[in-house]
Order: structure tokens, then sequence, then C-alpha cells
């Protein structure tokens, strides 16, 4: 049997996907294809936004490991494909990374970030060749639905199609609400409860906050107190469902003041 060692070598990783991919492999690996991985690589990336929201290095490392195999698996279903193989991975994004940073790579002279940001979007456009017919085409469909929100608000705000200040934007949250109390039907319920996340969006996205991480979080703090209140209902000889619904209020509150 061949080693696989050292292990914090990349060929060794190459070596073990390919050796799980084999004939006489792993008989899951060598059934996966690029669709059925698909569900795979989204998930693996939400582990990793978890494991930065928990600041573990270590589990960050993991998690980055598990996007990684993701990426080590396509490539192989693809050069056992005969389509592309890693190096065409490789290739690609280092030639990318030096065409877009020519404040870094070449003689392009830049006063900050924003300036950054400014050269690879004109740089993006140059490599693309004819403008879109939108400037929101290219946004993926398959975008959690608040990062998707945002980054379609923030392209649409580029052609001055933005509210001057948060005033606005807040006063547009109130007027959606008011409509949500006014529609009857659950399709018009649907509608205006889809128009109150689009300005709560809008919110974060003039206050320069993430609202995906933000409702993320807020995932986290809901899950953490509620969790309390089940062991604390656990710890006082009760089931949380058998408390009414003031004395679940309370121990809500206790929770609060117990965790982050």
């Amino acid at each position: 049997m061949p080693s696989y060692e050292p292990l914090d070598s990349f060929d060794t990783f190459l070596a073990i996907i390919a050796r799980l991919r084999a004939p006489d492999g792993c008989p899951w690996d060598k059934e996966q294809t690029h669709a059925s991985l698909k569900r795979f690589l989204v998930e693996e990336c939400h582990e990793v936004l978890d494991a930065i929201d928990g600041g573990d290095p270590q589990k960050i490392a993991e998690e980055l490991g598990d996007v990684l195999l993701q990426v080590g698996l396509h490539a192989q279903i693809a050069r056992d494909d005969g389509r592309f193989a890693i190096g065409d991975v490789l290739g690609h994004i280092n030639a990318k990374l030096l065409r877009r940073h020519p404040h870094v790579f070449g003689d392009v002279r830049v006063s900050g970030s924003a300036d950054v940001v400014a050269n690879w979007e004109k740089l993006k456009q140059e490599e693309r060749g004819a403008p879109p017919e939108s400037l929101l085409d290219g946004v993926p469909k398959s975008l959690p639905a608040l990062a998707r929100s945002q980054e379609l608000q923030a392209r649409a705000a580029k052609t001055g199609f933005d509210w001057p200040d948060i005033s606005g934007v807040l006063a547009k949250v109130h007027e959606e609400i008011g409509e949500f109390q006014r529609a009857r039907t659950p399709a018009e319920q649907e509608h205006e409860l889809g128009d109150i996340f689009a300005a709560l969006v809008n919110i974060g996205r003039k206050l320069g906050i993430d609202s995906e991480g933000a409702a993320r979080k807020a995932n986290g703090r809901f899950t953490q107190r509620f969790q309390y209140m089940e062991r604390a209902a656990r710890d006082r000889g009760a089931a949380l469902s058998a408390l009414s619904l003031d004395q679940q209020e309370a121990l809500w509150q206790e929770a609060k003041r117990h965790t982050a």
C-alpha cells in the first residue's frame, strides 16, 4: 500500500482523492458527479461560516479542508472524464489574481481599497467583453436570498437608484410593514413579507452590515437562548412545553441575561 505522507502536502491530498475515485476505490466517491456534489459544496461553505463565527482557528482549518475536498473531488471527476484537471483550476485562479491585481504585480497605482474594487470591476468587465444587458446579470440565483438581495441592491445603487440616507430606508420599512398589515390573502402576505425583508436588507447595506451574516448570528443567539430555556425547565423539573407563555417569556428573558 502506498504511503500517503506527509499529511500537510497538497500532492498527498491529490493522491488520496485519485485513490478514492480509482476503480477499486470508494463506491460512494466513484458514484459522485458535479451535480450530485452541489449541495455538499454549499453545506461545507456554510460550515466554514459557522466556524468563523465560532472563532476557533482549528475548526476553521478543519472546515476549510472540507471545502478543499469538494474542489478536489470536482477536479478529479473532470480529470476522469477527460475535461480538465486540478492544474487547470490552479492556472485559471493564478492568472486571474495576477491580472486583477495590477497595483501589486504591475505599475498601476491605487490610493486605497475603494480604488482596488473599482479596478477589479473594470477588469472583470473587460474580460467579459460586451457589456451585459443588465447590471443585475451575473448575480447567482442560488445565493441565499438575503445575500442575493444585498448584491442586487448594491448593483442597482451604482446607477443612483438609492436612498440618499438611512432615513429614507427606515421610512420604507415602515411603509412595507403597513402594506403587510393591510394584506388579506396568503399570497398578498407573502408578497409584502418579501418586501419587508428587502427593505431590511437595504438598511444593512446602507450601514455596511452583511444581512446574511446578521441573520446567521441572530439564528445562533436564538438557538443558544432556546436551548438555555430547555435546560432551565428540565433542571426545575418541568417540560418547556408544559409552561405557560408568561413562564416561557420569563425564561427567555433569563436566557438573554445569561447568553451572549
